[in-house]
């Protein structure tokens, strides 16, 4: 076993008591629900309470939850999570080490798998990584030595282009799923139905990774290794451009680890196992984080007048003049979030998708159709539609998270930049000032996307707890 990745249940049949552990960060989903008649149910999916459970909640990560207790207690309980300050000096090696055996431990395999591979640093070096020890494992001898990676993208998109790139670098055979704004509307229901959240920056990225698994599974591909918790780790989103010390810095990647399986792992755990799929992320490794997170934060802090950009530490850290792992204007590439990098029009034509089915009058009264976590765009407002049609249990509501985000910030990390408040979105876009292909401060976020598309999706209307299609 994969230290600390699994849940587990464990029953003792001499008392028919029993112990529930989720993995340490939260990358298996885990639901627990109590029914009325005072039984406890888990689930790796919220709906399989739903029914019979007068309420549940999503387990949480690096908890155990005792029959006897009828309570939880933390069992993972690491350095960084008090927030407390590390003052460990950076050293390049020990974090290559690290994360290389990171994503060794995960080649113990008996099933054909491959790389999630979108031409980023994080899924690149896995990739680069896998490549290079694949030869001498169990798993090459018994499905081969040549790497398998997968990529999926608007035609023309960003990552299409690097990650064929990287692939024709690592001599991997490439895979390259190509999905267009109306395929990824068309399974906007089944991806909310299969991620179980509303939340806006998930579902955009859980509708390619969704659509892409399919397709992954269909080749008789059961396992992948994908990049998820990086940026977490080491503050690579763009926002993280504003941190104004390196405390703060701290802080926020400490929250956004906390709150890793509401989000990335949430995607990536289910938008896979919801075709068969199983997701592995080495970047979530109970020792590598312990590494990681152990560094002195001040070697986290971008500074563009010394040449480091987000995640320079583990850029650097892999810079092999020697052997290297990937060409230099990769391994040095700006952070692209999944949602922008398979193409700038997927969420330009999400907006415009939702503007056709949410009016302005629903949006005025959102605070009364859904007064918890109200909704503050269309595009939200839509979703929730959705969430609610499949899940109307106040339970459900309650698993979903909240708050104010540019680039993917938490509410608290918005106060860096003032200019932020007034252009609210999940979309590394919205880090103006940072993205290199930011959104114009003064232009609407809805473009490239053909009027006929548009036109052409039915419209629905909203009546509290029925969606209607006209």
């Amino acid at each position: 076993m994969l230290d600390g990745i699994f849940s587990f249940v464990l029953l003792d049949s001499r008392d028919n008591s029993f112990i529930v552990a989720r993995d340490a960060i939260g990358v298996t989903s885990l639901y627990i629900g109590w029914g009325l008649d005072g039984s406890v149910w888990i689930s790796s999916e919220m709906k399989g309470l739903s029914d019979d459970c007068e309420h549940f909640e999503s387990f949480p990560p690096g908890h155990l939850y005792t029959s006897k207790s009828r309570g939880f207690r933390r069992w993972y309980n690491p350095p960084w999570f008090s927030e407390s300050i590390p003052s460990v000096p950076y050293d390049p090696l020990v974090l290559r080490h690290a994360f290389e055996n990171a994503v060794i431990k995960r080649l113990m395999t008996d099933v054909p798998f491959g790389v999630l591979l979108s031409g980023g640093l994080d899924s690149s070096l896995v990739a680069s990584i896998t490549a290079r020890y694949l030869a001498g494992t169990k798993a090459a001898k018994q499905w081969g030595s040549q790497l398998h990676s997968f990529c999926v993208g608007l035609e023309g998109s960003p990552d299409l282009k690097a990650a064929k790139e990287v692939a024709d670098y690592l001599g991997t055979v490439h895979h390259e799923f190509h999905f267009t704004v109306q395929d990824g509307i068309d399974a906007i229901e089944d991806v909310i139905y299969h991620i179980e959240t509303h939340d806006v920056t998930t579902i955009r990225a859980s509708t390619p990774m969704f659509l892409m698994s399919r397709k992954i599974k269909s080749l008789g591909v059961k396992m992948v290794i994908s990049g998820e918790g990086s940026d977490e780790i080491f503050g690579g989103y763009l926002y993280f451009h504003k941190a104004p010390n390196k405390e703060e810095l701290h802080r926020e990647t400490c929250h956004k680890i906390k709150a890793l399986h509401q989000y990335d792992c949430l995607r990536a755990n289910k938008a896979t196992s919801a075709w068969g799929l199983e997701a592995r992320v080495p970047f979530l490794d109970k020792e590598f984080i312990k590494v990681a997170m152990s560094i002195d934060p001040e070697s986290k802090m971008i500074k563009k007048d010394q040449g480091r950009i987000e995640k320079w530490i583990l850029r650097k850290a892999f810079d092999d003049e020697e052997r290297p792992y990937l060409p230099k204007h990769i391994l040095y590439r700006q952070k692209e979030q999944f949602s922008d990098g398979v193409g700038y029009s997927w969420i330009d034509g999400l907006k415009a998708h939702a503007a056709k089915h949410v009016t302005d009058k629903m949006i005025l009264n959102a605070s009364y159709i859904f007064p918890h976590n109200t909704p503050t765009t269309k595009e939200a407002y839509y979703y929730r539609m959705i969430f609610e049609r499949f899940f109307p249990q106040n339970s459900a509501r309650l698993t979903v998270p909240g708050g104010a985000s540019v680039a993917c910030s938490t509410a608290k990390a918005v106060e860096w930049d003032v200019a932020w408040k007034n252009n609210l979105d999940p979309s590394g876009r919205a880090a103006l000032g940072v993205h290199l292909s930011a959104y114009d401060a003064e232009a609407p976020l809805i473009s490239n996307v053909p009027s006929k598309v548009i036109d052409s999706i039915p419209r629905m209307v909203e009546v509290p707890g029925v969606a209607i299609h006209t």
